[in-house]
């Protein structure tokens, strides 16, 4: 029979050596043992008593917009040093580089989507406080004739090139829509009324900002070799370039009338999206035999931003603002496109396009280049440049 003093002996050993030879196993396991420990109690009313800790695990848009007004404020001096580029497209070739050449954390995606977006659309809000009403309609109506051109010969390009490319029916769609009206709000806003496969999707998008960024870097530069005035850029602009960003880019470097008048017109071809997603609904329904499209919501696609920058030319009409805070309203909104396409740039990963493949490639290029070509053509033909 065992002696009880030993036993005893034993248990003590047991109870402090142990603990000691598998405290390595044991600081492994902390948060196994620390679910047994009671937490302090923190006063009433804090952060942890109403839930905050699951607040701040929320992702944060700070490090993202410090990030992008850091590198825009970059380019905002480059800009002003080299004016003929323009701080817009130093913005978005910066944000490039460092995220293709650095890498850009996980940490900062939240907030370069907010300004990527969010920003983007105040800053045309903003534009809009340096236009009267009238200039809007009047460009508005100038520029719908050419518009409607230059989206024809797009989707006329897309269905005859995509046949000889043996691309299938809704990446060409795809293509069409993003080339032809607002390049990745058209393609979100088409989506879930054709429902394409997602690598379709990836493909257009990825197509897509390859030529937003060649017209950043290409357009002004065509511009001043075919000495087109300030009208006939930001309408070749407006009707010809896929992103409002890239439009907003690739204008205001050209001229500050330029990027005016460039983004009305933008914004008039931006509506179209709304009578084509309903004629795809159709289009839709009819081919699979439905009585509706589920996937379509008009007003989730419907560019609200272009009814707040018609709202802010018509309080700068009424003249409810005063004359000296326009030039401060228009840097502001200028500052605003620069943080705004650095976030772009600072998001888009160009190795995406590695995967697309050629063919997307040479549908977007064609199509592009139709777009580009009829609106160019158009104002050729009537004088317009």
């Amino acid at each position: 029979m065992p002696d009880p003093q030993h036993t005893k002996n034993n248990d003590l050993i047991t109870g402090f050596i142990m603990p000691s030879l598998s405290l390595q196993s044991t600081l492994s396991e902390t948060s196994a043992t620390t679910a047994h420990i009671e937490p302090v109690p923190r006063p009433v009313g804090t952060g942890a008593a109403r839930g905050g800790n699951a607040r701040s695990h929320k992702p944060s848009v700070v490090p993202g917009l410090v990030l992008a007004c850091s590198v825009g404020a970059v380019a905002w001096g480059l800009g002003n040093i080299w004016p003929i580029i323009g701080g817009p497209v130093f913005g978005i070739v910066l944000g490039l580089l460092i995220r293709n050449l650095l890498g850009v954390g996980v940490v900062f995606r939240q907030g370069l989507a907010f300004c990527a977006r969010q920003v983007l659309q105040l800053s045309i809000i903003a534009l809009g406080f340096g236009l009267s009403i009238q200039q809007v309609a009047r460009t508005g109506l100038e520029s719908i004739w050419v518009t409607l051109i230059s989206v024809s010969a797009a989707f006329l390009t897309a269905w005859l090139l995509g046949r000889m490319l043996g691309i299938s029916g809704k990446l060409k769609m795809l293509i069409g829509v993003g080339t032809a009206i607002c390049g990745g709000s058209a393609i979100a806003a088409v989506t879930p009324v054709i429902r394409p496969e997602e690598h379709e999707t990836a493909y257009a998008i990825s197509t897509i900002f390859l030529f937003n960024i060649v017209a950043v870097l290409v357009f002004p530069l065509l511009g001043h070799w075919l000495n087109l005035s300030d009208t006939g850029f930001g309408l070749w602009a407006g009707t010809a370039i896929n992103d409002t960003s890239s439009v907003v880019a690739a204008a205001y470097s050209y001229s500050q009338a330029a990027g005016d008048y460039a983004t009305v017109v933008k914004l008039t071809r931006a509506t179209l999206i709304i009578p084509i997603c309903l004629v795809l609904a159709v289009l839709v329904a009819w081919k699979e035999k439905q009585q509706g499209s589920t996937g379509l919501n008009l007003v989730r696609i419907f560019p609200w931003f272009i009814l707040w920058f018609l709202v802010a030319s018509l309080v700068r009409s009424a003249g409810l603002i005063p004359e000296t805070m326009l030039p401060w309203l228009q840097t502001a909104a200028h500052a605003l496109i620069i943080v705004s396409l650095t976030a772009i740039g600072l998001s888009s990963d160009m190795r995406r396009m590695a995967v697309a493949g050629i063919r997307p490639v040479l549908l977007g290029l064609g199509v592009w280049v139709a777009v580009a070509g009829s609106s160019l053509a158009v104002q050729a033909l009537t004088g317009g440049w």
